[in-house]
């Protein structure tokens, strides 16, 4: 019974510890490579977006990246470490963290759908259309951000209240926010970017496979090549590891 207590117990150790700095890990390395990421393509050699239109969502989605990480794995490290999050710091707090915590993984979701939409354009259209102007590119973004910013504005109007004993609630007044909203996020952020993910990808190995019997020059189809495959192996990735979490919050959601 002792032998077993304390294999137990130094489990429970080893659990908190990871738990504890895991998410600190990503928070760090995150950052760190998300940062250099947007430096690298900020760099004088990717400046002419005009060829790269690509550039401006991989850019704007680093600059989201590291946002997303500040909030719910900084949260983690701070409630195992010193017993509270922001997000139960202050209403200020907690209006703005739980804004960011689906704000920003939407924002970036998608971001990368209309990657998949650029590459499949760049692939399917002989002439340029709308979507394959710098200019129009940014205006893109520019909505995915006031979309989703409109969206999630809920939180700052009526998320977030003070109950009696002085902590702070994240639930609204006027109705009920969780786990409702986990699961409006569970479409918005993963099922229906997959859904346009998959579809765009789709056309774009048909038309990758298609190249193979054409007189493309062997240059260019080394580069639509190359950049189509990279950018398919990192939606797929991106999907990977974050359905599981947010299909745990939208279906299995406990409030504390």
């Amino acid at each position: 019974m002792i032998m077993s207590y304390n294999k137990n117990s130094s489990d429970i150790v080893e659990y908190n510890l990871f738990a504890t700095y895991y998410p600190l890990f990503l928070v760090i390395s995150g950052t760190l490579f998300n940062s250099l990421t947007f430096i690298i393509l900020c760099r004088r050699k990717f400046r002419d977006t005009s060829k790269q239109l690509t550039l401006h969502y991989m850019r704007a989605i680093a600059i989201f990246d590291i946002l997303m990480l500040y909030g719910r794995n900084f949260d983690h490290f701070l409630y195992y470490t010193y017993g509270f999050t922001l997000q139960t710091y202050s209403i200020s707090f907690c209006k703005l963290f739980s804004f960011l915590n689906y704000f920003t993984p939407q924002v970036s979701a998608w971001l990368r759908v209309f990657i998949c939409f650029d590459r499949y354009l760049s692939l399917s259209r002989i002439h340029k259309t709308w979507f394959a102007q710098s200019r129009n590119v940014l205006i893109i973004i520019i909505c995915i951000v006031t979309i989703f910013t409109l969206i999630n504005f809920h939180f700052f109007l009526f998320a977030c209240y003070d109950n009696d004993d002085g902590t702070v609630n994240m639930e609204a007044r006027l109705y009920e926010i969780y786990p409702l909203w986990n699961s409006i996020n569970l479409v918005l952020y993963n099922c229906l970017p997959f859904i346009f993910m998959i579809a765009f990808y789709g056309n774009v190995i048909h038309h990758l496979i298609r190249f193979r019997h054409t007189n493309i020059s062997q240059n260019l189809r080394r580069q639509y090549r190359s950049m189509s495959i990279t950018l398919i192996i990192i939606t797929f990735l991106f999907l990977i590891m974050t359905m599981p979490a947010t299909i745990c919050s939208g279906f299995f959601y406990t409030s504390t």
